[in-house]
């Protein structure tokens, strides 16, 4: 399955658990957290003031 900025963190985390890392070491610790479940990883980055296309490199890396 494809990984994409608008799927939220909590399919993303469904498609490929390996990405939990990724995201964790990237400052987002709140992988597991309620809001992780309807929020998109575009919108995570936003709010964590991260690069998002940093962070989509990181993943299709995997």
């Amino acid at each position: 399955m494809t990984i994409t900025k608008d799927m939220t963190i909590g399919e993303i985390l469904r498609a490929n658990p390996n990405v939990a890392p990724v995201l964790m070491s990237a400052g987002m610790h709140c992988v597991g957290c309620p809001s992780a479940q309807g929020e998109t990883l575009a919108e995570a980055a936003m709010v964590h003031g991260m690069d998002i296309d940093k962070l989509m490199a990181a993943i299709e890396a995997l």
